[in-house]
């Protein structure tokens, strides 16, 4: 496994899921040179929410969606993608970054070699963290993603730093690995429909990263929010790496959940209120029950948000720029939030918290579309990712 090979095809056409925990998306792209895929066909399925969260019933859920995705993107007749690529949200997989340190007294070349040789044992102890912390056995899980962030020979961050000498090396490396019967099971319902070699997983954590990354080069320190459906993970980036994460099981469909309790309704008609009130065009007394459900769910929600953000780093400094990652209806509502959020943009940041949605406004001309493709903001992400930065595994 290589971290400094790329593979990029002209033309290419090229399949991506976007596995999440609110729902599932594909889209048929074709790789370009210039970095911007062009986006050919696109397609998403929601994962059902049930009242009482069962993990192996929310895998079936999800696999269920996953199945349905992948046959309307057979029945488009496109074509036979070439390559596919499975996006996993942190719900599926585990991600961490860590840090190499290597020192000789006397000078050393810096090459594949010698690179491997280091990953291979950072992957061993990342395995055995993990498999003790789950109680899990090492068959039951696979390394998908490796990925390198950042170079330094001699304390000198160095961008091509192969068969160059030094005596100190640093490496910062991210790595994902997932449980291998879930993996298993989403390689079986893909290849169902279409006859592939290999699928390649990697994790949205990485991929939204990147791009987030690339669209402000001039801001090296940012927070990422990831809300999902069930869970929200909060990624610290400084120095343009991504350092560090935490994440609390409360999603999009907590807020689901809440208002079905509170007003002793259905899941369904729960999203429906949500989306009425979002809109402003709830009924007066509606409106009024509403109000003091959400904010209710929302200091809760905050709660947990700024327990996480204490307890995600020794390091007191933490970053006010935020980057946020989430279905677009709830956009507003979650940024808001965030910026009422008291304790920590006072105390633990230089300034009030900043809040940008990474959505189709800012990654616009970041990729093209054939007329009539649904354009999702997961997807777009994570073609632009693939397109211009995955490595071969």
């Amino acid at each position: 496994m290589s971290i400094f090979s790329k593979h990029k095809k002209k033309d290419e056409l090229t399949l991506v899921i976007n596995f999440g925990s609110s729902s599932v998306a594909g889209a048929l792209f074709i790789m370009q040179e210039s970095g911007i895929p062009q986006i050919v066909f696109s397609v998403r399925e929601s994962i059902a929410i049930e009242k009482e969260i069962n993990p192996a019933r929310f895998l079936s859920l999800a696999l269920q969606s996953l199945e349905r995705v992948i046959s309307k993107v057979h029945d488009a007749k496109i074509g036979m993608p070439s390559r596919t690529f499975c996006v996993l949200a942190s719900h599926w997989c585990i991600s961490q970054t860590r840090m190499i340190n290597y020192k000789k007294n006397t000078p050393f070349i810096f090459n594949e070699k010698l690179a491997n040789s280091l990953i291979q044992k950072e992957i061993k102890l990342f395995e055995e963290e993990h498999l003790i912390k789950y109680s899990m056995d090492k068959s039951s899980v696979r390394v998908i993603e490796i990925k390198n962030i950042k170079i330094a020979l001699n304390g000198y961050e160095t961008p091509k730093p192969l068969d160059k000498k030094a005596e100190e090396l640093e490496m910062t490396i991210f790595m994902s690995m997932g449980e291998r019967q879930i993996l298993e099971k989403i390689e079986n319902i893909i290849k169902k429909y279409f006859y592939l070699d290999r699928i390649q997983f990697s994790s949205f954590a990485l991929s939204s990263f990147t791009v987030a990354r690339d669209l402000y080069t001039e801001q090296e320190n940012f927070l990422l929010v990831e809300i999902g459906g069930e869970i929200t993970d909060i990624f610290m980036v400084k120095r343009n790496m991504l350092l560090e994460s935490i994440s609390f099981p409360l999603g999009r469909n907590f807020l689901t959940r809440g208002v079905s309790l509170q007003l002793g309704c259905s899941l369904g008609e729960a999203d429906a209120f949500i989306s009425l009130f979002r809109d402003g065009h709830a009924e007066e007394a509606t409106a009024q029950k509403l109000a003091l459900i959400m904010n209710q769910l929302r200091g809760e929600w905050l709660k947990k948000f700024q327990e996480s953000l204490i307890n995600l780093s020794s390091d007191i400094s933490i970053p006010s720029i935020i980057y946020t990652v989430i279905d677009k209806d709830l956009a507003d509502f979650f940024s808001e939030t965030i910026k009422t959020e008291q304790f920590s943009q006072y105390v633990l940041t230089e300034s009030k918290f900043k809040v940008t949605f990474l959505g189709l406004e800012l990654l616009h001309g970041l990729a093209t579309f054939e007329e009539k493709v649904i354009r999702e903001p997961f997807l777009i992400i994570d073609a632009i990712y693939i397109n211009r930065f995955l490595t071969t595994a």
